[in-house]
């Protein structure tokens, strides 16, 4: 992997850390394929419990690596190709594919986080951010829309109105300002250490529930109510056929005997 993106494991969470530091983590198309090959060798291993998400250095990421992709026109190619349009391509996979992962992705927002970075950010299932951190959809800055992926998050979290304005005006906002908008999930002056806590504690719960909740909110936040409730009693059914939802309730009672990997979510 390049070393654009770090990833390393440890005991079942995978750390995966944005490392262009020198360049304010901002994207190039090396980064682009980084984050897209660290999802895909996270998404092979049954044995993960959560996925911390961060960035080296002084910011979270600042956005796009402007001047670098735009000389690069195979690699802007590469980037917007894709074969169907309503499948993500590589410039959208950074962030909708933390969505497509059965564990929940916490994303430790520190610095600035602008444009493609808060697109990524967004990909996430939980966002931990500094207070004083600077967000922003900046990518009307140059006359473009957001089309990273991160729309699908914007319409979950905010109301469209003030999504739009975000868009449109490009304003940086605050941490502080983030939580009340809906696009933080809490604020803590260190974030990543705060996000690493929040993994350990959905090691102690039974991996098959972790995963079916993640894909029964993804699927059904939205859409037919019949459908959530089909999904419901489907997930259960397969869950309750399980050992770990056994394990999970000898754990409840005293008992420290330890999960067994994920199901297929």
């Amino acid at each position: 992997m390049s070393q654009a993106v770090l990833l390393y494991i440890d005991h079942k969470v995978a750390h995966i850390r944005l490392n262009r530091a020198d360049k304010h983590n901002a994207l190039d198309i090396g980064m682009f394929e980084a984050i897209a090959q660290a999802q895909k060798q996270v998404a092979k291993s049954r044995d993960l419990r959560a996925v911390v998400l961060s960035g080296e250095g002084v910011d979270f990421c600042t956005g796009l690596d402007v001047k670098s992709v735009m000389r690069n026109r195979s690699g802007m190619l590469k980037l917007l190709w894709k074969w169907l349009p309503w499948q993500a391509n590589l410039a959208q996979v950074v962030s909708t594919g933390w969505r497509k992962l059965p564990v929940p992705v916490i994303a430790a927002v520190h610095g600035r986080c602008w444009g493609g970075g808060l697109q990524i950010a967004l990909g996430a299932d939980f966002r931990i951010v500094q207070p004083e951190a600077s967000l922003s959809i900046m990518e009307g800055k140059w006359g473009l829309i957001p089309d990273m992926g991160g729309t699908l998050a914007l319409r979950e979290l905010m109301h469209r109105d003030q999504a739009m304005k975000l868009a449109m005006t490009a304003a940086e906002f605050s941490g502080t300002e983030a939580l009340v908008l809906g696009l933080a999930t809490g604020l803590d002056s260190d974030p990543l250490t705060a996000a690493r806590s929040l993994a350990e504690s959905f090691k102690e719960r039974s991996p098959d529930a972790v995963a079916a909740t993640k894909k029964l909110y993804r699927k059904s936040w939205s859409g037919s109510p019949g459908m959530a409730l089909a999904r419901e009693t489907l997930y259960q059914a397969r869950i309750l056929s399980g050992a770990n939802q056994r394990i999970a309730v000898r754990r409840q009672l005293g008992g420290s005997v330890e999960y067994k990997k994920a199901g297929r979510w």
